[in-house]
């Protein structure tokens, strides 16, 4: 298998180049990469014919090849992506009126097991590589015109995988998106999201160029968490919270709390209460997800009045909001995510 030219950064490209090629030629090879966002060998007109014929048979370009793509009736899109070795991922695409925002995913698959997630029923499959992880923006971006330069972008890294278990090319995956010369994407718009990994907690904020941080709390005592993401029983609550306190956040941001509300299991008022007293002293603010629902998933999305419920009780000290699902109707959905097919929503489509 030939290497991939997507997801390397530009010393990397410099070792693509045959001997003699001046230094340069990696920058623009970088540039057209990630800056125009080709989408091939041929399409990097800054370079000789030549030369485009010598990287095309040595390397791959890298960007993943869309094997389906489905489009919910609220504008969101879902991708299923092929990679060189035939495993599939999935990417979300959500257009707002003022924004737009990709879901990407960091691994193929997900080893965390937490019991409300379609993904979990996967199981880990294998790491991503950095290329796949642009890759993903890359090719998503291309689908749709999407410029971080002309109109406001956001990535968040909460599709299929724990990012914190793929550390390392998460890391270098944001550099280049970051990059003025890559991608050309802010800080500001990146955001992982976290089970609560505490000792890559730890490594993430020792990162110059990282993104925001977003962690699943999901329940509002250590018992209840382990009971719905055994992740606890390695990383206790207690443990996660010790480590979001001493999180190095940047003068401008925010850690923020998703909480996934699971009818009559952790939506109670009570419940509301002891999430204002974990978080209360931290900077933070909360997300509330009403359960999106999926197959062999064993819990009940809350009524509307319950979660506006307890909403009101966290927002009286902690900025609170509850995120609008999108792709529903293609499981595109956070915690839906699981490779179906179009095979497959047919067979799960709720009968007319």
């Amino acid at each position: 298998m030939k290497p991939a030219l997507i997801g390397r950064e530009l010393p990397e490209i410099e070792e693509l180049l045959p001997p003699g090629e001046p230094a340069y030629r990696a920058r623009q090879v970088y540039e057209a990469a990630y800056r125009s966002r080709v989408p091939d060998w041929n399409s990097v007109t800054t370079l000789s014919k030549s030369l485009r014929e010598h990287l095309a048979r040595h390397t791959d370009f890298g960007w993943p090849e869309v094997s389906q793509q489905f489009s919910s009736t609220d504008g969101t899109h879902r991708y299923l992506f092929s990679l060189n070795d035939g495993r599939t991922v999935e990417t979300v695409f959500m257009p707002e009126e003022r924004r737009d925002t990709l879901c990407i995913s960091t691994q193929v698959g997900c080893p965390v097991d937490c019991k409300f997630c379609l993904t979990a029923l996967m199981g880990l499959e294998r790491n991503l590589t950095a290329g796949e992880i642009v890759g993903q923006v890359l090719a998503a971006a291309a689908r749709h015109s999407l410029d971080p330069a002309s109109r406001q972008m956001n990535v968040v890294m909460m599709g299929q995988g724990e990012p914190l278990l793929n550390l390392d090319n998460v890391l270098k995956a944001t550099r280049i998106l970051c990059d003025e010369r890559g991608v050309g994407m802010s800080e500001r718009r990146i955001t992982l999201s976290t089970s609560g990994i505490v000792n890559r907690m730890e490594a993430l904020g020792r990162a110059e160029v990282r993104p925001k941080l977003a962690i699943s709390l999901n329940a509002s005592h250590e018992e209840q968490r382990r009971e719905i993401m055994p992740i606890t029983r390695k990383w206790h609550l207690r443990h996660l919270l010790a480590a979001c306190r001493a999180y190095p956040l940047r003068s401008w941001e925010r850690l923020t709390f998703e909480y996934v509300l699971l009818g009559g299991v952790n939506d109670t008022d009570a419940d509301a209460h002891r999430v204002v007293k974990l978080l209360g002293q931290l900077r933070c603010k909360v997300n509330l997800i009403a359960l999106n629902p999926g197959p062999g998933i064993p819990f009940e999305t809350p009524a509307d009045e319950r979660v506006a419920g307890f909403q009101e009780i966290v927002q009286r000290v902690i900025p609170c909001f509850v995120r609008k699902p999108r792709g529903r109707d293609i499981y595109a959905a956070c915690g839906q995510l699981k490779r179906m097919a179009e095979g497959d929503l047919l067979a799960i489509a709720p009968a007319p």
